[in-house]
């Protein structure tokens, strides 16, 4: 005989895999869900009523009989606009809130600038962007919660902000905090971690089980999908792909340590070049685009040079590449995986860049692991992180198991 506990599981788990089925394959008949489920009509009827009630699913209307004038069966399918979430990403430089619907489709966003926000200070504006943010709804109780990213160190079972060098944060229970103000369901994860999801689940890497994403910004992290699953390590520290050493005697990283790949591939570190590039007095077209004042140097005027095929801002890209090729060569003999992702707004878009990070990555990864590897640009665009926060929540929603 079932336990009460056994059978409310086992009644939870019918209405998830009901409701995945629905999502993915509607518009679709309840007789069709319980051949796909393995369920009898009546569970798949109990949990589509729920369903209904509730606003994740409608009926639309009647498919084709399998059977000459036989009966006409009802189709379903997920409701997606009922309800919504709340997105936020949390970078070096700005605090960016979006609301998605519940099939990750962002329908409004607003930036926050961090105007040099450190520690403390980070936490109190993005409790004040959320303040902010949410007062646009006079109802939140079609928000399912709260999904925020950041990069760093994060415990994403805990909602715990661990350790985070840039942004001068340590042991933040940003889940906590957050719940306790807006008490709405929460979700916390690494950005890369959440990027890969989104990868996965919404982007050009579907279906993939072994999927690497790497993003290239203020600093470099990865987020990896290992046998189906986001690989974290122990601490959530897996993604740490910056921090890897390319050079025992090279260049002195804030975590202490000397070499990090992140000091050779990001944005500070090419900034640092093309300072040098004019401060030496080295021709380039940067020079005239910031008009003397090095202050103007961004990433924005960095690519319109690389656009008009600057000599200094070509050879800092090549040089960039080289390095980010090393790094990946060892990310692929470790995990093996079938799809590295390049992200971030550096090189978007550049394909000499990333030609050039493709040949040396197969030229020198063992070639055995290499042979089907794919490696491409991300295809989520510019809402790329809000994209992942959702994919965090929707992941965690919709893809219930027995062992959550």
């Amino acid at each position: 005989m079932k336990r009460t506990g056994d059978l409310k599981l086992m009644q939870e788990l019918n209405r998830y895999l009901i409701l995945d089925v629905i999502r993915k394959s509607g518009p679709i008949s309840r007789v069709k869900i319980a051949e796909r489920v393995g369920v009898s009509p009546t569970t798949v009827t109990s949990a589509v009523n729920d369903l209904i009630e509730e606003g994740f699913v409608e009926e639309i209307g009647s498919g084709e009989s399998s059977f000459h004038g036989g009966r006409k069966p009802i189709l379903l399918r997920f409701c997606p606009n009922n309800y919504f979430l709340v997105c936020v990403s949390i970078s070096n430089s700005a605090i960016v809130l979006g609301e998605s619907n519940l099939d990750a489709e962002i329908s409004s966003k607003q930036v926050y600038p961090m105007n040099g926000s450190l520690g403390e200070a980070i936490v109190e504006k993005m409790l004040n962007a959320l303040e902010d943010f949410l007062s646009r709804y006079t109802d939140l109780t079609r928000c399912i919660g709260i999904s925020i990213v950041a990069p760093g160190i994060i415990d994403a079972t805990q909602g715990l902000l661990l350790y985070n060098t840039k942004l001068y944060l340590h042991n933040v229970d940003v889940k906590g905090i957050v719940e306790e103000r807006f008490g709405l369901n929460v979700w916390f994860d690494n950005d890369a971690n959440a990027l890969v999801l989104a990868e996965r689940d919404l982007g050009q890497a579907q279906s993939t089980d072994n999927v690497l994403f790497v993003t290239i910004g203020d600093g470099i992290g990865a987020g990896a999908i290992v046998n189906g699953s986001v690989f974290r390590g122990s601490k959530g520290g897996a993604g740490e792909f910056g921090h890897i050493t390319i050079d025992r005697n090279g260049i002195r990283c804030e975590c202490g340590n000397a070499g990090c790949l992140e000091n050779y591939v990001s944005w500070p570190s090419i900034y640092a070049k093309i300072y040098a590039s004019i401060v030496r007095g080295i021709p380039t077209v940067i020079s005239d685009l910031i008009q003397g004042d090095l202050n103007r140097i961004t990433p924005e005027v960095y690519l319109t040079a690389l656009e008009q095929h600057d000599k200094v801002a070509t050879e800092i890209l090549e040089e960039t590449a080289d390095y980010l090729a090393t790094g990946l060569v060892t990310l692929t003999n470790m995990f093996n995986p079938s799809a590295i992702i390049l992200g971030g707004e550096l090189f978007q878009g550049n394909h000499y860049f990333l030609e050039r990070v493709s040949e040396q990555v197969l030229k020198n990864a063992l070639n055995i692991l290499n042979d089907d590897l794919i490696i491409r640009f991300t295809s989520l665009g510019e809402d790329d992180k809000l994209l992942g926060a959702a994919a965090v929540a929707l992941n965690d929603v919709f893809h219930f198991s027995l062992s959550a």
